[in-house]
């Protein structure tokens, strides 16, 4: 879906184009620790931190990812 006129879109263009490349590359990593940190808070407390890690791979990432094969690595890593 995508309800943005044409004008918005090529001005939001336009703005983000402006800044330099390393610029752009920030915003981006500011908005994913911003999105990663929604999820987390809307995880039940209590978890460990492999089924933080887990659900947050899979909330993030979706069907992109084998998240039944991150977590068994996770765990893995855990036990050396």
């Amino acid at each position: 879906m995508n309800d943005t006129s044409k004008e918005i879109n090529d001005l939001v263009r336009v703005r983000l184009l402006s800044h330099s490349g390393a610029e752009r590359v920030l915003m981006g990593s500011r908005m994913f620790d911003a999105a990663r940190d929604m999820v987390i808070a809307s995880l039940p407390p209590g978890l460990s931190e492999i089924e933080i890690k887990g659900r947050l791979c899979e909330r993030m990432y979706g069907k992109e990812v084998d998240v039944s094969g991150f977590v068994a690595h996770l765990r893995a890593r855990s036990e050396i």
